[in-house]
């Protein structure tokens, strides 16, 4: 599959999502008591953790531009200063927050998606790299935080949501041959609508095979 063209994530939109996403690692970290150290440690990897965990495991093409410019580290930075600021009163922001992570989520499984096919890799590795891209900084967040991550356990549709889009990506490009912005417009507004129904009706994943009463770790 070759793209002619690509698309690009605005700066505000990128930014905002990043900002985001980093006042999420930051309650995480303010909850467990961490330091300032460990704020800002949880703050960065969930706001730019799945962009390094695709540049720098996956594609390897270089420096990301996650660390060349400088203002990701800037909104990181004062994501975190509003979190210690505002503490638990951030979560009346918890809505705008939803709707912000429901957007990015779907572009950042696009944006992974056309990373990955522009870098050479097929349909298949693609789609997973777009959703470790979606979903990777969460994963990260919680695997510091020595918790089992929330995308392994029965809860709301995310990662499902993530793949959704990531599927619907490639799918409209690659097979449908629509050009890589509208494709990517249409799985963003599917992903968005399927994560505010998700949260709206409360659809979940449940256990493949639900634990035995008493049974311990193997």
């Amino acid at each position: 599959m070759v793209m002619v063209e690509a698309f690009q994530l605005p700066v505000w939109f990128d930014l905002g999502a990043t900002f985001a996403f980093a006042l999420t690692g930051a309650l995480a970290a303010i909850k467990r008591g961490h330091d300032i150290v460990g704020l800002l440690s949880l703050a960065i990897v969930s706001g730019i953790g799945g962009g390094l965990i695709r540049d720098g495991i996956f594609l390897q093409q270089g420096v990301t531009p996650l660390l060349t410019n400088p203002h990701y580290l800037y909104v990181i930075g004062i994501a975190a200063c509003l979190g210690v600021l505002l503490g638990e009163r951030v979560h009346h922001f918890n809505r705008v927050i939803a709707v912000v992570d429901a957007v990015g989520l779907g572009a950042y499984a696009c944006f992974g998606v056309q990373k990955s096919l522009l870098a050479g890799l097929g349909p298949t590795p693609a789609v997973f790299v777009g959703v470790v891209n979606a979903v990777g900084g969460g994963l990260l967040r919680d695997v510091l935080t020595r918790e089992e991550p929330l995308v392994f356990r029965p809860g709301q549709f995310y990662v499902l949501v993530a793949l959704a889009g990531a599927v619907t990506f490639v799918f409209l490009t690659a097979q449908l041959d629509v050009p890589p912005t509208p494709a990517a417009i249409a799985a963003i507004v599917l992903t968005f609508v399927f994560r505010m129904l998700t949260i709206i009706f409360n659809w979940r994943t449940g256990a493949v095979a639900p634990a035995k009463p008493g049974a311990g770790p193997a």
